[in-house]
């Protein structure tokens, strides 16, 4: 079988995103329609993982604002016009099939906010993966009252989580 590898997402990727999602995230459910207003919003920023025949993972990332976490299962609406930051919505991945693909992703990202002149990646750290996202360069923020009240309904270890660009 082919070594995995990213591609921008299709509208017709969305099933498999949405069984992907289902399956690492059970806790965290958000519709389709959701995935598809951030793909349409943003398609730069979203990609599928492809080993042989099979999607095995996805990537959104979208431009936001710092500290200002989007609602999980909302809609966005629209993209903010003073986006200061690129915000890696979701990175799931099958467990086969983990192993270095993250880090590809967010290398793909970081090359995307830097041609948007975006200086800074966001993100919230689920399940326990903080340590993944530090390997990867980001770091934890303390939050505010109100941050931590958007982290709630992410699980007891939500961490927002930022990681500035280097030029």
């Amino acid at each position: 079988m082919s070594k995995p590898h990213w591609r921008h997402a299709r509208t017709t990727d969305l099933d498999a995103i949405s069984a992907i999602a289902a399956r690492i995230h059970p806790d965290l459910p958000e519709r389709p329609e959701v995935f598809a207003e951030k793909m349409r919003l943003y398609p730069d920023g979203c990609y599928v993982l492809v080993a042989g025949d099979e999607i095995s993972g996805y990537g959104l990332a979208h431009p936001w604002i710092q500290q200002q976490i989007p609602p999980l299962d909302g809609f966005l609406d629209r993209l903010p016009d003073a986006a200061d930051c690129l915000y890696v919505h979701d990175v799931a991945v099958l467990p086969d099939f983990r192993g270095g693909v993250a880090r590809v992703y967010v290398a793909e990202i970081e090359d995307l906010a830097r041609s948007s002149a975006i200086t800074t990646l966001a993100l919230v750290s689920v399940y326990g993966t903080r340590p993944l996202w530090e390997r990867l360069g980001f770091l934890g923020v303390a939050p505010d009252a109100a941050l931590r009240d958007k982290l709630s309904c992410y699980g007891e270890s939500a961490t927002y989580m930022l990681r500035e660009l280097t030029q």
